[in-house]
């Protein structure tokens, strides 16, 4: 029950916050200047280049020193093999 009680009292300050929130307007040029304020700021540490101190945690990579091959060109079969019966199929289709 009290659960219940404390969803209602919030949900209803949330409505009634809202709704006293809603009577204010701010002039556009106001709100264009405070969005270019919070831009500014949020991404301050991105225009003088800070980099953190701790890089214990980048973590190395390993490289492999063989890099896998693709099968050679002489054991693979050509394509127009693989496609054949399916363009084959497909005219039988179309004659229907």
């Amino acid at each position: 029950m009290r659960v219940w009680l404390v969803c209602f009292f919030v949900l209803f300050a949330l409505a009634e916050f809202f709704k006293w929130l809603h009577g204010f307007s701010i002039p556009l040029p106001v709100s264009i200047l405070v969005g270019a304020f919070l831009a500014v700021v949020s991404n301050y540490d991105k225009m003088i280049g800070y980099y953190p101190n701790n890089t214990s945690l980048i973590t190395s990579v390993k490289i492999p020193q063989e890099i896998p091959k693709l099968e050679s060109i002489a054991n693979s079969t050509p394509i127009s093999l693989l496609i054949s019966p399916i363009v084959s199929d497909i005219q039988e289709s179309s004659k229907e």
